[in-house]
């Protein structure tokens, strides 16, 4: 939905006023006229946009304002709701982009549009214009878990609920082959197949009601990433009620998540997966429950995970998310579901996120892996069919022994203080320097002179979302953007469906197109192919070290000529710019940078081991395994 009165965060209103967030808190808490929230949470509240820059203003305290805000401020009381008026300048910069758009059209405010465009690129304005109308979409690091459970890596990918796009987005961040969605608000359904044009993704998102008139009736595809609308009783389950979609039990009218779950189900390929937002009470409702149970018994539930509040709106409940995947025919139904409870009071979700991937990672390389992350949990599928078919985590955790929690805490203690131990070593020794004589050249330019070869990205060529299944016997792996910005082995799948297969080699430079930061990584392991949106970068060894390439690359000056989209980064590293030193100056810089790599990397896993501390330690304490060592007062 579109929020018809702008809202702005304590955070932008500090932007807006060229102020720290404290100085906000400040006006709150002395200024009696300071305009009170009108919704969010307690500790994220969210503020009438006109009201707030009355204020300021009133106070003195709105400075000039860009090029940007002053034409936001225009196109925003030009009349019609922000979605309306974003399409709108979509739609022109699209005409524009491709050269049909007639002179005598950029009138009023799209004149000065125009212009902008040509000062900052069409992408560029878009991103920046959507951020400022601020509608409502699955936020990034949701969307961005979501996607990365759905693993679609090249594939096709549909979201058939998809608002303003926050998914679509995230999957092609993600690298996907193809976005397909559909919305019921013709509005939001134009939006965002502009900002997927724009942004030269390939894709298709059509207006309509999912369930009542299905887009895309006759599409499969690898995966399905989905926040369906909740408690919608008025879904048509009378005139739906033989419908095909209905393979797992015909969805009672106070079911209608279970309508979504399987319509996602209907539009996948054997094998392919789909990652849905839920309401927590869908899990444990009783008229949801021969449903639950017959997508257990079939193999088509793979796991729930319990999400901490804040996640998503309504912020205030601990929504789950339910993984699910379309049997393959004649295969065995899998003995296990995976439960994560990632809902304890205090957790954030970008906490878990990690904790999350790993555990469905786990699960599928071993129907029967114990090795899970703390608060996951390989439940078999027959304990999980009762009376009540209760998917709740929290109702199915595990009772460990005492002793087991004890085991647990040296262990993870013993891990903890060895990663600590390894930290100094992995800093490299720096001292100061003046490079102000330094000369630089772009990426661009070492192309031309040959230092280095350029290739991709990728794009999924048309008709991609047909064919067999992903993940073949004998294909070999894709190298994806998550696996990029993770810093894993390669994960994807579908590399029958890659327009061109460049194999990665040992020693290239992999850079996601588009990401929430800029990342350049060194390939240490040759094997997988090139996915979709990366560039790769392959040095000439007589002329630069990739380490020292991969270093000056995810410099901040190089990171601010990318544009941004809540968070999103469009990146053209053509024009990142490399200082120009000797070979052996690089390949000193080079090890600089590798060392700096693996710090990185020891610190996430210090900080990962620390939690996992905290976690035993405390579950020690409470079920009496453990004591303090030392005397207890009173």
């Amino acid at each position: 939905m579109v929020q018809n009165n702008p809202t702005t965060t304590a955070a932008e209103i500090a932007r807006l006023a060229g102020v720290g967030r404290a100085a906000v808190s400040n006006w709150r808490k002395r200024h009696a006229d300071f305009p009170a929230p009108i919704g969010g949470t307690a500790t994220s509240p969210e503020f009438d946009l006109g009201e707030v820059e009355r204020w300021l203003r009133e106070q003195g305290k709105l400075p000039e304002l860009s090029k940007m805000d002053k034409l936001w401020q225009r196109l925003a009381t030009a009349g019609g709701n922000h979605a309306a008026t974003l399409a709108a300048v979509g739609a022109h910069l699209l005409e524009r982009e491709r050269g049909e758009q007639r002179e005598t059209a950029e009138r009023g405010p799209l004149r000065e549009v125009g212009a902008l465009a040509d000062e900052l690129g069409a992408q560029a304005l878009f991103d920046e214009l959507w951020r400022r109308a601020r509608l409502r979409a699955t936020p990034d690091e949701l969307a961005d878990l979501m996607v990365g459970l759905a693993g679609a890596g090249t594939g096709a990918v549909l979201d058939p609920a998809c608002g303003s796009g926050g998914i679509l987005r995230a999957a092609v961040r993600a690298g996907c082959g193809i976005a397909y969605g559909q919305e019921i608000d013709e509005q939001l359904a134009r939006l965002t197949g502009l900002w997927l044009a724009l942004h030269g993704a390939d894709g298709e998102v059509r207006s309509g009601d999912s369930l009542r008139a299905d887009a895309f009736v006759d599409r499969r595809v690898d995966a399905v990433v989905c926040s369906p609308p909740f408690g919608v009783t008025n879904w048509g389950q009378q005139e739906l009620g033989y419908d095909p979609r209905w393979e797992y039990g015909s969805p009672p009218r106070t079911e209608p998540e279970l309508a979504w779950v399987q319509h996602a189900v209907a539009h996948l390929r054997p094998g392919g997966r789909a990652v849905l937002l839920m309401p927590p009470a869908a899990a444990s409702r009783r008229a949801g429950r021969r449903i639950r149970a017959e997508l257990l018994r079939r193999g088509a539930l793979r796991g729930v995970v319990a999400l901490p509040a804040g996640a998503a709106a309504p912020h205030g409940v601990p929504l789950h998310l339910w993984v699910l995947r379309r049997p393959v025919p004649d295969a065995p139904v899998p003995p296990a579901v995976l439960l994560v409870d990632a809902a304890a009071p205090g957790k954030v979700l970008k906490e878990t996120q990690a904790e999350v991937l790993t555990a469905f990672r786990a699960l599928a390389a071993s129907e029967a892996a114990t090795d899970l992350p703390e608060e996951s949990w390989a439940v078999p599928v027959i304990e999980l069919l009762d009376d009540e078919v209760d998917l709740t985590p929290a109702r199915r955790r595990p009772a460990f022994a005492g002793e087991r929690t004890g085991e647990l805490l040296v262990r993870a203690r013993d891990r903890f203080r060895a990663a600590v131990e390894e930290l100094p070593r992995l800093v490299p020794d720096t001292t100061a320097a003046d490079a102000s004589t330094v000369p630089a050249v772009s990426v661009a330019e070492l192309v031309r002179a040959g230092a280095l070869e350029l290739l991709g990205p990728l794009r999924a060529p048309a008709g991609a979302d047909d064919g067999e299944p992903a993940g073949e016997d004998g294909e070999p792996s894709v190298l994806t953007v998550p696996d990029v910005l993770e810093g894993r082995q390669a994960s994807g799948r579908g590399a029958g469906r890659l327009s061109q297969r460049i194999p990665v080699a040992v020693g290239d430079v992999v850079v996601p197109m588009m990401a929430r930061q800029l990342t350049a990584r060194v390939v240490t392991d040759a094997g997988p192919l090139l996915g979709h949106n990366l560039f790769l970068l392959r040095t000439h060894p007589a002329a630069l070290d990739p380490w020292f390439l991969a270093g000056q690359l995810r410099a901040p000056a190089n990171e601010r000529q990318a544009s941004s989209l809540s968070g999103t980064l469009r990146f053209d590293v053509r024009r990142a710019q490399v200082r120009r030193l000797p070979l052996t100056d690089q390949q000193t810089y080079g090890e600089a940078y590798r060392r700096l790599v693996a710090f990185e990397r020891a610190l996430h896993t210090v900080a990962t081991l620390g939690a996992e501390l905290i976690r035993h330690a405390t579950d020690g304490l409470t079920n009496g395994a453990i004591r303090p060592d030392g005397p207890v007062t009173p």
